[in-house]
């Protein structure tokens, strides 16, 4: 079974637009950018893997902080102008704008090892655990 988002009244929307035309102003054509991206946590026994789908969005364009344990990402998406002179859009779907995404980080986090990369679209976060943190051993009973 796969999961998809759903968004009940994209249809209705639709249909209006099919209807009447999408009389908005060209401003209001460009949708703003889902303000949160979808992201994923993964955690192994070495650390925490943030991946944040960020499709169409330069690395150049993307912005990691750290403020005491929280890390902020944030990036704009640009709108690129290749529409010419004689067309017209009569859908536009496509999304344009600026987000930030903040997670709390463990104290458990080594922050001076936190590494980052783009590619094909999913930014990954490696958040390593510190070193006393992730040491696991069996102990035997005597």
């Amino acid at each position: 079974m796969t999961m998809m988002r759903f968004n009940p009244h994209s249809e209705l929307a639709d249909l209006f637009d099919d209807l009447f035309g999408n009389q908005k102003k060209e401003k209001m054509e460009r949708r703003q950018y889902d303000c949160s991206p979808a992201t994923n946590i993964l955690e192994t026994n070495e650390d925490f893997k943030l991946q944040v789908a960020i499709p169409g969005v330069k690395k150049e364009d993307v912005k990691i902080d750290l403020e005491k344990n929280i890390l902020n990402i944030t990036s704009e998406k640009k709108a690129e102008d290749t529409v010419k002179e004689n067309e017209k859009y009569t859908r536009q779907e496509f999304a344009y704008g600026t987000f930030c995404r903040s997670f709390t980080l463990p104290e458990t986090i080594d922050t001076d090892k936190i590494k980052a990369e783009v590619k094909d679209g999913i930014l990954t976060v490696v958040l390593p655990k510190k070193e006393e943190t992730r040491i696991s051993k069996q102990i035997s009973i005597k």
